[in-house]
């Protein structure tokens, strides 16, 4: 199951009390100040790992505490540090505070770390406080206290392309051609319910990666549909290819429906560099292939790409294309 979002509760260790002690050896009656300090408490840290693809773990683990630091011990030893707590996410997922919505950190490449909540530091014994004027200080530290939070996890996810489209637009039938990918594929709206990522071989010992998200319709960038959700796994991706049916009755209204959602949403992503492809080549008529052969639409000025993905038609052209644009 693919899972996207996550809220969860981590909360790092408490300092270690420091310690009153005092030195009691033989012959000596009267020893001097011996209290060891508390240790560290954990931390609680996020490390980005390629080979995660989801947050469902988080689904079913809510909680994450780190260990707190051990008391001062006597004869001037220390308490020993509490073990931090290192949880793994997959790469591109944002880290946001609850309460603010404020970005923490962006874990956007593999094995980067934040330290989301710092462990309290050990509080000092006695031994510290010992002066010509004061040589049996009768007090110590209390070790800080623990970082305790709640924390939103969002995964973007990273890719090359992301496909834009409406509904039924032919965005999964073309991942699953190009790709080894193999979404739901079926003859309605909403097909594709999560989003795709699929890697296509380019002449052998090249790749890139295509993202394909379930389909925008108007009011995507106020969350009609499941814009709101998706519309974010397309941020990162380098490049866009917008698709757009064959058999649409007003192709021109609908490149500019989907541009304007993008732009609502994201200046970013509005300003992405983009190709246009008309899908579903293969259900055309002879008189709508004609007209296809002249379209021209409004403030798009690069090739218009005509393929089916079905038949197989001009994928290698788009492909080739595709690598052009994202390698500029």
């Amino acid at each position: 199951m693919f899972v996207d979002f996550a809220k969860i509760e981590i909360a790092s260790g408490k300092g270690g009390d420091g310690r009153i002690a005092f030195r009691r050896e033989k012959f000596v009656p009267k020893g001097g100040p011996a209290g060891g300090n508390g240790g560290n408490g954990g931390n609680v840290i996020f490390e980005a790992n390629e080979n995660l693809a989801t947050l469902l773990d988080f689904r079913y683990s809510r909680k994450y505490e780190a260990e707190d630091g051990q008391e001062g011990g006597t004869s001037l030893k220390d308490g020993k540090n509490g073990k931090s707590v290192t949880i793994k996410v997959p790469v591109g997922t944002v880290i946001k505070e609850a309460e603010t919505d404020v970005i923490l950190c962006d874990l956007d490449e593999n094995g980067k770390t934040f330290v989301a909540a710092k462990g309290g530091r050990g509080g000092k014994g006695n031994s510290n406080f010992a002066t010509s004027t004061n040589q049996a200080p009768r007090y110590s530290e209390d070790g800080k206290p623990a970082e305790i939070k709640t924390v939103i996890l969002e995964l973007k996810l990273i890719a090359d392309v992301g496909l834009v489209g409406f509904p039924n637009a032919g965005k999964s039938t073309f991942i699953s051609a190009v790709s080894a990918a193999k979404p739901k594929i079926a003859d309605y709206p909403f097909t594709t319910l999560v989003p795709n990522l699929g890697i296509v071989n380019y002449h052998n010992y090249n790749s890139f990666t295509i993202a394909d998200i379930p389909g925008i319709i108007e009011g995507a960038h106020e969350g009609k549909g499941l814009g709101l959700r998706f519309l974010r796994h397309i941020e990162r991706t380098r490049s866009l290819l917008i698709m757009i049916d064959v058999n649409s009755e007003d192709i021109q209204a609908e490149y500019d429906t989907l541009l304007n959602e993008l732009q609502k949403y994201s200046e970013i992503l509005s300003g992405k560099d983009h190709l246009v492809a008309i899908t579903k080549l293969d259900t055309a008529d002879e008189e709508k292939k004609a007209e296809i052969k002249n379209l021209k639409i409004k403030g798009y000025d690069k090739p218009i790409y005509t393929i089916s993905s079905v038949a197989h038609l001009n994928l290698n052209k788009i492909i080739d294309a595709l690598w052009e644009m994202i390698h500029k």
